[in-house]
């Protein structure tokens, strides 16, 4: 693979695993682990649903994009992103150029058993068919995580730690 600089970067859609891949992963590695929705949220002092519920997804996202701008600026950690991160050119750029970008891959089905909707799930707020609402988002987002990923790890049905481990053997 080619040389990249020393960060790790999780994409994939909500409940692909990203949080808890990242935390492990930063753990073996002994670095600072980050997740953009956490930043966003100490930034404004609110939470996301909340952010959504007052600017709308667009006012997320510009927020979404200031945190990653900052984040992908640091050197030596591990971050998860926000399942719709990869929405904004700009995010891709700068996850690509920024670190070795992983791509965390799950079933719709999966990510249906996984994710609940409710108010910490924006996006699945007031949905009835939360599976098509899921096979809606990854229809758009699928090639656009794809597009900036170095290496795509299934998640379905596996371990965290299978999946960290998958990772560390393709990036060493």
């Amino acid at each position: 693979m080619r040389s990249k600089p020393p960060n790790i970067f999780l994409v994939g859609p909500m409940g692909s695993g990203k949080s808890a891949v990242g935390r492990s992963l930063a753990r073996l590695l002994r670095v600072p682990f980050h997740d953009s929705d956490a930043e966003v949220e100490r930034r404004t002092g609110v939470d996301i649903p909340f952010i959504f519920d007052k600017e709308g997804e667009a006012g997320f996202r510009e927020r979404e994009r200031e945190a990653i701008e900052s984040l992908t600026a640091l050197r030596h950690i591990v971050l998860a992103t926000g399942g719709g991160a990869i929405l904004l050119p700009e995010n891709r750029i700068r996850l690509s150029e920024n670190g070795w970008v992983v791509y965390l891959k799950t079933s719709v089905a999966q990510q249906a058993e996984r994710v609940k909707p409710g108010r910490q799930r924006p996006l699945l707020n007031g949905v009835e068919d939360t599976a098509a609402k899921l096979r809606e988002l990854m229809e758009i987002r699928d090639p656009l995580y794809s597009s900036i990923a170095d290496l795509s790890i299934a998640t379905d049905g596996r371990q965290i730690k299978a999946v960290v481990r998958d990772i560390l053997h393709a990036i060493r």
